[in-house]
């Protein structure tokens, strides 16, 4: 190990307790996608104690502050953590549960954000160790369409300056805590939301031959759709249609006037999401108006797929191995889970990594977006390091 990666080692078990600190008191304090000014307001308040300039107001909560080593233009990189929480009301019984009724930090972005912050203290101790400079991107609304890494970019947070690189990261219930995981070229899948109103004509269950039933129909829609997608894409090619709503208020003995569907759609190949959009419309609308019904459909295009660049991939899982060691570096799989960095990773070079939270001894073992997500707050220290020693090696080579 290099005499640099020793000193990064031993920042990070410095400045863990802190981190650890601002982790919980993040997590007693979430604030929804787009609303998070108290969240927005304690980070630029650290960066203020750290003496790091920053620009804040960025999609209103968002912000952006730089560490500038030597030769500040020489090279930019950036790294980013998201702000948000969601609307999940936690059940953990610990010292830093969720104040706020009904929301919380089930996605792990108190962790990401935390964790930049940790790792901008490190970085800042060593600016005198690299050429050029660090962006660092705390960006609100990962959790909701449109998505803020896209407004972000809209409002020029990879201009002036342009990075060459970028780096994020995203906890994994999954994986042990110490370990990160990594995956070159196609990573997470695009995501669309669909909506399907069925309209029809209620009455009563005993009458079937006087109404239109919108029921029925939405059941021969669900089936219908799922079969166009099995038979329309390649075998080889990930693709999911998943209905995760159907509400038709009706009872026992009465048929509604119309049927609400919500679901997803995602997939790895831009041509094939644009044509299967375009076919489950048609099928739809088509379908619902043989059956005697009317369709109102509203489909809204989400984020698109993550691509991870080959060469900043291979160099980060490299440096990885390097100060965690291979046993503690893991390949990925494919998800079909989705995230907003994959705007980022469509215009500037990217790695998008896994941060490994779990410790089955402590029965930390809950999934994202659920009501008892938590973290074994051992890896902070593996992030707030690991992600200074990639920002540092990058800058230094």
């Amino acid at each position: 190990m290099t005499d640099l990666s020793a000193r990064v080692k031993a920042l990070a078990e410095a400045y863990v307790a802190d981190t650890i600190k601002v982790r919980r008191h993040l997590h007693q304090h979430p604030e929804l996608s787009f609303e998070e000014v108290e969240t927005s307001q304690y980070v630029a308040a650290y960066l203020d104690q750290l003496g790091i300039p920053y620009e804040s107001g960025l999609v209103k909560t968002g912000l952006r502050a730089t560490i500038s080593g030597k030769n500040p233009s020489a090279k930019v990189i950036a790294l980013r953590a998201d702000l948000d929480a969601l609307p999940i009301a936690e059940t953990n019984e610990v010292p830093y549960r969720s104040t706020n009724e009904g929301v919380m930090h089930a996605c792990g972005h108190d962790v990401h954000t935390a964790s930049l912050l940790g790792s901008m203290r490190i970085l800042n101790d060593l600016r005198t160790e690299f050429e050029g400079s660090i962006s660092c991107v705390f960006q609100p609304g990962e959790e909701l369409l449109p998505g803020g890494a896209k407004l972000m970019i809209e409002e020029g947070v990879l201009q002036n300056p342009k990075p060459q690189r970028m780096f994020g990261q995203h906890v994994y219930p999954d994986m042990e805590a110490g370990k990160v995981g990594f995956r070159s070229g196609m990573y997470m899948a695009s995501s669309d939301e669909i909506r399907i109103k069925v309209i029809g004509k209620g009455g009563h269950a005993a009458l079937p031959h006087l109404v239109v039933d919108p029921i029925l129909i939405a059941s021969h829609l669900v089936v219908a759709l799922q079969q166009l997608v099995s038979r329309n894409s390649q075998p080889d090619l990930p693709t999911v249609l998943s209905f995760g709503w159907i509400e038709g208020k009706g009872a026992t003995n009465i048929i509604p006037n119309e049927v609400m569907l919500m679901g997803t759609f995602r997939t790895f190949d831009e041509v094939w999401r644009q044509d299967a959009l375009q076919k489950l419309s048609q099928l739809a609308i088509g379908l619902v108006e043989s059956m005697g019904g009317k369709c109102e459909l509203d489909i809204r295009k989400g984020y698109p797929f993550l691509v991870n660049d080959e060469a900043t991939t291979q160099l980060a899982k490299s440096r990885a191995i390097h100060y965690l060691g291979a046993e503690n570096v893991i390949d990925l799989d494919l998800r079909m889970t989705a995230e907003d960095f994959a705007y980022y990773s469509q215009v500037v070079p990217s790695c998008f990594y896994r941060l490994g939270v779990r410790n089955e001894a402590k029965g930390i073992t809950s999934g994202l977006h659920t009501p008892t997500f938590d973290i074994d707050e051992k890896a902070l220290e593996t992030s707030i390091g690991l992600m200074a020693w990639l920002a540092l090696e990058e800058l230094r080579n």
